[in-house]
């Protein structure tokens, strides 16, 4: 499963400055940073459920947003990215 996860979280406190760092260090535990607060992660049930959560639970409701965007293998083809840190092809060969 694809999914596009966007965040925005309120930083005017030590709090919201911790929040964001724990979101993003979540995302960056299942995806890729594709733009400074949206990552594509590919999860299987399993890992979606479970990031998920933690995501919801690192979050205040009353201050921060999360949107999950679940996408096909058709909606990334249709993906056009401009301009510098063009992400990485996970499906691609890694040559080291």
């Amino acid at each position: 499963m694809n999914v596009l996860i966007t965040y925005d979280v309120s930083t005017e406190t030590q709090a919201g400055r911790r929040r964001l760092r724990r979101i993003s260090k979540a995302c960056q535990d299942y995806g890729q940073r594709v733009q400074w607060s949206i990552f594509e992660c590919k999860l299987d049930k399993t890992n979606w459920v479970v990031l998920r959560a933690r995501l919801l639970n690192e979050m205040n409701d009353k201050k921060d947003s999360l949107r999950f965007y679940i996408l096909s293998e058709d909606d990334l083809g249709k993906v056009e990215h401009h301009g510098c840190r063009k992400p990485l092809d996970l499906d691609a060969p890694l040559i080291v």
